[in-house]
């Protein structure tokens, strides 16, 4: 196990007018081990989203920086920071952010196309990654068809099917009922099991902060808690 996620003295301001400075979070420093499954939590406002969003290459820090495997993200060019998040890092949403026109199946493997890879690995890899999380009879449907459960069940595939280093999901059970969550939990921990993928996720959740081996608690910005269970 290595440190292989660093993050040193992260700090967010917003200044959404002149008067008024926000400061959404206050020098954070964190180290992620390889394979890990954290959550972060903390009441509305503590900083959750942002803090997974500058990890994940999608907003910039006030100050600080983070480190993927070595390679400092901070400060890279969009293009740069685009190569980094198609190859190493997978997203889940809440909202599942799937494209509507495309079926499940191409839904799984558009980031795969952006890779590069051929279509045939597409296809093997999507229907490996359906069947782990027991959608395979649901490829060939579009979003719409599917349930809030299946569609996120689709959005995890997608983000896993490309086999990036880490994967970040912004309160992925936040607009499903409390067995698909659970469900979806435990698909998602044996994931992080089978493929050795880190995952790193937000929650309000009990039941789903329960799941996690790495708990981290944030508070106006600030850490508050950071404690690894065996």
């Amino acid at each position: 196990m290595s440190d292989f996620l660093e993050i040193k003295q992260i700090s967010k301001k917003f200044q959404p007018d002149k008067e008024v400075e926000v400061v959404a979070l206050r020098d954070i420093t964190l180290e992620i081990e390889q394979g890990e499954f954290v959550v972060l939590s903390g009441p509305s406002g503590s900083g959750k989203t942002t803090l997974l969003n500058i990890i994940g290459g999608l907003d910039d820090a006030s100050s600080g920086e983070v480190k993927l495997s070595g390679q400092m993200l901070t400060g890279l060019s969009e293009n740069s920071l685009s190569s980094i998040r198609r190859e190493h890092i997978g997203f889940i949403f809440q909202a599942y952010n799937l494209i509507p026109v495309l079926t499940a199946r191409e839904n799984i493997e558009y980031v795969m196309k952006l890779q590069g890879r051929s279509q045939q690995e597409c296809n093997d890899r999507s229907l490996e990654v359906a069947k782990k999380l027991g959608i395979e009879t649901l490829i060939n449907k579009l979003p719409n068809q599917l349930s809030g459960g299946q569609q996120q069940r689709v959005a995890v595939a997608r983000a896993v099917a490309p086999t990036p280093k880490l994967i970040l999901a912004d309160e992925p059970t936040a607009n499903l009922d409390s067995k698909t969550a659970a469900s979806l939990m435990d698909m998602m921990q044996k994931l992080n099991e089978d493929e050795g993928v880190t995952i790193i996720f937000s929650s309000h959740d009990p039941m789903v902060i329960g799941k996690a081996r790495h708990s981290i608690i944030l508070k106006d910005g600030e850490v508050i808690a950071n404690e690894r269970h065996s």
